[in-house]
């Protein structure tokens, strides 16, 4: 008999929902990429997460003889509600062993919590926000996970259609090879139309000058850029404080591209890269302690794969060539670190500006995302 229980998110209780999958369901998975255990529960605090000024959650552990076996969030975000006119609760953190009887407990209490909030649909896997991972794994199974990605056994889209719920929308991913020079044909269409709209790239060796300069602009770029996109909840100002607390701090400068008016300064378009993690963290199991600090710290010294978490550009200027800019920037330095691949971020399979871009490149699409809905 399977039994679930409501947990609030005490430090305690969340390890224990953040460990499941790491310590149990994916112990001995080759492909799995933990996340790490301290931002992870951050995300799921009230107190830590500034996201928690919109949204609504409720977090579940399924148990079997005492044991866990599944966990499961419920999250709503009356932002993106109110801004598409929807009712819409959303279902997140979603992992089960392969029983029916689990994953069917779990996914009527969601509904049942859902209802009770006045929602009519149920949507996910979706975070929060769109900095949280979003999908899940249709395609790529036996690729290792890209960092800050979900991963999921082949059995969850089964157990999802079983169920009733159909697709709303996928997200496509690209293992790229990086070019030893930048392709011709990008060159000349990042020279041309740097020239024509009189753009150019920046770089900083200062963080701290950074931030001061572009660190709110990169955000509010992000928030432009994505604005009608699938679900995008807009970040808030404390969003945007919080981000830059958070990641700016350990971006690679050099991995880090912007595209800026030469005569204005105004920020254009950016593309945001790192070493892939994903090694590093499934070695520390997603944890800094004893070893994972050392783990992470090779992956930024020693590299042959870079994961390209986001390119923004503003909505005036895509389509002109803004990319280029970006590519041109960051292909030598690519090679400069021994980057051999490139791993993208889950990109929306109707954006067809973005998926665009690959068309310079030597790619596979190796992992395809899928978020599921359902009326309740």
């Amino acid at each position: 008999m399977v039994e679930i229980r409501e947990i609030q998110p005490t430090k305690r209780n969340l390890l224990k929902f953040v460990h499941f999958p790491i310590d149990t369901l994916y112990r001995d998975s080759k492909y799995y990429v933990p996340p790490l255990v301290t931002d992870e529960i951050n995300t799921l605090r009230p107190d830590k997460n500034p996201a928690f000024d919109f949204c609504e959650a409720a977090y579940f552990l399924a148990y079997r003889d005492g044991k866990i076996v599944g966990r499961i969030a419920g999250i709503i975000n009356h932002v993106v509600n109110d801004r598409q006119e929807k009712k819409e609760a959303r279902f997140s953190y979603l992992d089960f062993i392969d029983d029916a009887e689990v994953v069917d407990a779990l996914i009527d209490t969601v509904t049942r919590w859902g209802k009770s909030k006045g929602m009519e649909h149920l949507t996910g896997p979706l975070g929060f926000t769109d900095m949280d991972p979003e999908g899940m794994l249709v395609e790529g199974f036996d690729r290792i996970g890209t960092t800050g990605a979900v991963y999921s056994h082949p059995y969850y889209p089964k157990h999802m259609e079983r169920l009733g719920f159909v697709k709303d929308v996928d997200w496509l991913e690209f293992l790229i090879t990086i070019p030893k020079e930048v392709p011709e044909k990008m060159h000349r269409v990042a020279t041309l139309m740097g020239e024509r709209l009189g753009l150019t790239t920046v770089k900083y060796t200062n963080r701290k000058k950074l931030v001061e300069d572009y660190g709110d602009a990169i955000f509010k770029l992000i928030n432009e850029a994505y604005d009608e996109l699938f679900g995008y909840s807009p970040l808030s100002d404390k969003q945007i404080r919080h981000y830059i607390k958070m990641y700016l701090p350990y971006l690679p400068l050099d991995d880090l591209s912007m595209v800026i008016d030469k005569s204005t300064r105004e920020l254009i378009g950016v593309g945001i890269t790192i070493p892939s993690m994903s090694k590093a963290l499934i070695k520390g199991r997603g944890r800094l302690f004893p070893m994972g600090w050392k783990y992470l710290l090779d992956a930024f010294k020693h590299n042959n794969v870079v994961d390209l978490m986001l390119i923004a550009v503003k909505p005036e200027y895509q389509n002109k060539g803004v990319n280029s800019l970006i590519f041109d920037d960051l292909i030598p330095v690519f090679n400069k670190h021994g980057y051999t691949h490139a791993e993208s971020n889950h990109e929306l399979e109707l954006n067809s500006k973005v998926l665009k871009q690959w068309e310079y490149f030597e790619y596979d699409q190796h992992k395809r995302r899928r978020a599921y809905t359902k009326d309740i």
